[in-house]
């Protein structure tokens, strides 16, 4: 048994040894170098370049309110449609204590002047019936007490305003009343029932209440680096794709190419903007991340092959071409490349077969 046990041992380790003599002959052996073969063909070159950006409405507007006050009650919510006009939101008026303390020491006022032009009237009118004083004279005490009622009439809608809000006499316009001033979509509505707003003064920009955009105008927000934007002309045609819809490409148009670049970590970048054609059916988002494709360079029908095939000498370009005795080098001119495919000029026909990346093999 112990005999046995011995023999086991020896046959392992025989095995051991037997296994690591065959590992290292085999990986002693010479590989061969063999190449990839490409064959000349004749096919499309498109050059573009990939913008990032986001799909926003061309115009989005914010409605602010003409006075400051308190949101008493909200008719609207985001994401419905709104048209111009359409009551958006209700104030409650917080009176400035200055304006108001103003606007009823002008009503005090004016009842003080319009009782002195009522007497004086009184008295004219009096010494008039009895002929003892002329038309004009006359005339005069009239116009005077007129304005006084006029007067007294705009203090008193002056007071209404400042106090309420809205003067009895032009309710439908009231300032209270948040009316949205273009028809499109409500975007957002950063306020709630009991938030204090303000109206816009040279201090501040006032309270936003909402913002209203026209959802059926987007265009594409997006840069581009100085080295490509001189290839750029407004109309050419961009491809958007947009991240959140997935297998949709929407056709545009570039309409803008700033005049000005923008500085962002050492690089000029340019802004442009494209005008989106959006499908019916299709949905977009203001705010969407999305890529603008653009064309900047074209060449139709041209002998091409892998770019990857080319080799360097100096100022020269060469590849090796398949002939009667193997591989043989051959100076070639390119054209334009699309980073995977490049066109061939001069040197090359088609249907040729060029050597392609190196494959490593067995021998």
């Amino acid at each position: 048994m112990k005999k046995f046990g011995k023999y086991l041992v020896f046959i392992l380790i025989a095995l051991v040894v037997a296994g690591t003599f065959a590992y290292l002959f085999k990986r002693s052996r010479p590989q061969e170098i063999r190449y990839e073969e490409l064959t000349a063909e004749v096919a499309d070159i498109v050059k573009s370049t990939v913008v990032t950006g986001k799909v926003q409405p061309r115009d989005e507007v914010n409605v602010k309110p003409q006075i400051s006050g308190i949101i008493a009650e909200l008719y609207k919510e985001a994401g419905q449609p709104v048209k111009e006009g359409e009551i958006i939101a209700k104030l409650k008026v917080i009176p400035d204590m200055s304006s108001l303390s103003s606007a009823q020491s002008r009503v005090r006022l004016s009842e003080v002047n319009l009782k002195q032009a009522r007497t004086n009237f009184d008295r004219e009118k009096a010494l008039y019936d009895k002929q003892l004083v002329s038309a004009d004279e006359y005339d005069k005490v009239v116009q005077a007490l007129r304005q006084a009622e006029e007067e007294l009439k705009a203090a008193k809608e002056t007071l209404e305003i400042v106090r309420d809000g809205v003067s009895s006499s032009n309710k439908s316009g009231s300032s209270t009343l948040i009316r949205s001033s273009v028809s499109g979509l409500i975007l957002d509505i950063p306020v709630k029932v009991g938030n204090t707003v303000i109206n816009s003064n040279s201090f501040n920009d006032g309270t936003t209440i909402a913002t209203v955009a026209d959802m059926d105008d987007l265009i594409f927000d997006g840069n581009i680096d100085e080295t490509e934007v001189g290839r750029l002309s407004v109309g050419m045609p961009v491809k958007i794709t947009v991240g959140a819809l997935q297998d949709v490409v929407i056709d545009a148009n570039l309409e803008y190419i700033a005049p000005k670049a923008t500085e962002s970590g050492g690089t000029n970048l340019f802004e442009i903007k494209a005008s989106l054609q959006v499908p019916e059916g299709i949905t977009v988002r203001s705010g969407y991340s999305a890529n603008a494709e653009i064309v900047l360079q074209t060449a139709a029908q041209v002998i091409s092959i892998a770019e990857s095939a080319l080799q360097f000498d100096g100022d020269q370009t060469y590849v090796y071409v398949l002939g009667d005795n193997g591989y043989e080098r051959r100076d070639v001119k390119t054209g334009l490349s699309d980073g995977v495919n490049i066109e061939i000029k001069e040197g090359l026909s088609l249907g040729e077969k060029v050597r392609g990346n190196q494959i490593i093999g067995e021998k």
